[in-house]
């Protein structure tokens, strides 16, 4: 028995070894990405200009990382908390753990170099190796060209320095192992669309702005094949109500096939007036679709989304009006 038992204690002992051993290989090689680019933006005002146009109205990084105010109609940015960062998008979401957002202000950057920024933006990986949950939608910034990635650094290098310390996210494990797996190198495209590419500056735009995340159904993790922008995605909001997102291929009855370009075009144009977000109370209809931000996309670049939009397969959804969300 005892020699039984020395053995078992001896087994226990080898195991726990190589496990250690292997974890530690494995967060030693994990993530892989290339080191950050020797790299010093020049904060032009046309780049400053640009950045914050993509930042506020179309990646809309001030989505996640600034207060938004759920008790207005699509909870707009909270005023003087752009950058600020602290929202949390824990278990009630579906999510294994607790994400965090961080704060982006010269607070917490200043101790990062414009190629870290870079890296970070298009690899998801921090300066000190961390791998960001995709929530940050770092694999499709890494779709963006160096112009608008330098434009959007110039923002987030003019932002008011706000003191804020959110908590880094903690994740569930196995995730929290996965997690270190997705980042790899980004090939940054040199050359940007052009708006009169059509269909193509489209697809830019609704890559950058993230679309599909919430409008393409997804299993496992991976976008369900045939399903793309078919929406049909129930999230639960602060005020104790839900949204369902909207179908928005060209499906004539649930998506946007019998909209024409204009009547997409205002839809958007309708949020750009602050009188349009009304107050919202405990129960009412609410929205997590940041109408106020992407209301401040031009006509023109609503319009190039429209044509790319127009381009995919129709999906029939059930019809859920007056629960979905565009």
């Amino acid at each position: 028995m005892a020699r039984a038992l020395r053995w078992l204690v001896w087994v226990s002992v080898v195991l726990a070894s190589v496990t250690a051993a292997g974890l530690a290989y494995f967060l030693a090689v994990f993530p892989v990405v290339a080191p950050a680019p020797a790299l010093e933006v020049e904060r032009t005002p046309a780049r400053l200009e640009r950045g914050t146009y993509l930042a506020e109205h179309v990646a809309v990084c001030t989505d996640c990382h600034s207060e938004r105010d759920f008790s207005r109609f699509s909870a707009p940015v909270k005023p003087g908390t752009l950058g600020k960062g602290g929202a949390h998008f824990g278990k009630e979401l579906g999510l294994p753990g607790d994400v965090v957002v961080p704060n982006i202000t010269p607070h917490k950057l200043s101790g990062w170099s414009d190629g870290e920024l870079l890296r970070a933006l298009t690899s998801g990986v921090t300066p000190d190796g961390h791998a960001l949950f995709p929530l940050m939608p770092y694999q499709a910034f890494a779709n963006m060209c160096e112009e608008d990635l330098l434009s959007i650094i110039s923002y987030v290098r003019g932002l008011a320095p706000l003191v804020s310390d959110p908590p880094r996210s903690e994740l569930d494990f196995p995730l929290n192992l996965i997690v270190r797996t997705l980042p790899k190198p980004a090939t940054i495209v040199k050359r940007c669309p052009q708006p009169e590419d059509g269909v193509a500056y489209g697809k830019y735009l609704v890559t950058m702005a993230s679309c599909a995340d919430c409008h393409t159904p997804s299993e496992a993790g991976e976008p369900i094949p045939g399903k793309a922008f078919s929406g049909g995605i129930t999230i639960p909001l602060p005020n104790g109500t839900s949204v369902t997102t909207a179908n928005l291929t060209p499906d004539v009855e649930s998506g946007i096939g019998g909209w024409s370009k204009e009547a997409f075009i205002a839809r958007f144009r309708t949020y750009r007036e602050p009188d349009s977000l009304h107050q919202v109370g405990q129960g009412e209809r609410q929205t997590i679709m940041p109408w106020s931000q992407y209301a401040g996309m031009s006509d023109q670049d609503l319009g190039a989304i429209y044509d790319f939009l127009r381009t995919q397969k129709p999906v029939r959804t059930e019809s859920k009006r007056g629960v979905a969300s565009l």
